[in-house]
């Protein structure tokens, strides 16, 4: 490919992995609803084939751009560092969603849940237990990837290589407790409107923290090729941002729903 131009911009050439993107989205969320209903779930597993193989091609083509070609000019890493603001903003905004039904139901709880909260015959987690081990999984994980990137500041390569993996094996590690969590809890999502509150908030953040350790996994893997320098390393500096993201929602999750939520009020 012959690169000229005469401005500051990156044009992208043409390529197909929005439109697989959005087909593998299409074919997962397809799958979850067959997988609902008729307890199939391949349909959900080739979605999740297609849109992890559209990434692993994407992200390609853009470590590519930034790192061999030079595409990335300040201007463009400016607007790529706005579009992480907005993204972040509109995760915080889709959160904000789930804590305003648990409150409507937390604080007027009807008839239909007994007029108390938690309902009559749900038993809730103690927030002493594993809800608090994975908060102190997360804020240590947040301690981490902030000493992986003071090391990368500061060209200590193998500082920065030590705090991502340990961000890594505990954000994987709290992925493992939650699953536990979930497949010991004494109610499910279909129990009242506590359970699928409970289980939608806490379950799309545990998504996100899947997500955030497949931002971080990438990113290991970029250090140890030599990517990232002292200047050049916002790839790291975004994924450390939603890390900090998710840190932050668990806290108010634990607060609210775990701690807050688990003490019976009745109207």
């Amino acid at each position: 490919m012959i690169i000229k131009s005469n401005h500051a911009f990156h044009l992208v050439d043409q390529r197909p992995w929005p439109l697989t993107g959005a087909l593998g989205a299409l074919i997962l969320t397809t799958g979850v609803v067959k997988w609902f209903h008729s307890f199939n779930p391949f349909l959900f597993f080739r979605g999740l084939f297609i849109l992890a193989l559209t990434c692993i091609q994407w992200w390609r083509d853009i470590r590519r751009e930034r790192t061999f070609q030079g595409l990335h000019t300040l201007i463009v890493r400016k607007g790529i560092r706005w579009g992480i603001m907005l993204f972040i903003t509109s995760e915080v905004l889709f959160f904000f969603s789930f804590f305003w039904a648990f409150f409507h139901r937390r604080l007027s709880p009807t008839i239909e849940l007994g007029i108390q909260w938690p309902p009559a015959g749900v038993s809730p987690f103690n927030p002493l237990q594993v809800p608090l081990l994975n908060t102190i999984i997360l804020l240590a994980s947040g301690v981490t990837v902030t000493w992986a990137h003071h090391g990368l500041i500061e060209n200590k390569f193998s500082q920065t290589l030590q705090g991502l993996t340990l961000t890594v094996i505990l954000g994987v590690y709290f992925t493992a407790l939650q699953a536990i969590e979930y497949w010991e809890a004494s109610f499910t999502i279909a129990d009242s409107a506590y359970g699928s509150t409970f289980f939608i908030a806490t379950g799309f953040h545990g998504l996100h923290v899947i997500i955030g350790t497949t931002f971080l996994i990438t990113c290991l893997a970029r250090h140890n090729r030599c990517h990232f320098s002292i200047n050049h390393h916002f790839g790291f500096e975004a994924a450390a941002w939603y890390w900090h993201f998710v840190d932050v929602v668990w806290l108010f999750l634990y607060i609210t729903i775990y701690w807050w939520g688990s003490y019976i009020f009745i109207t």
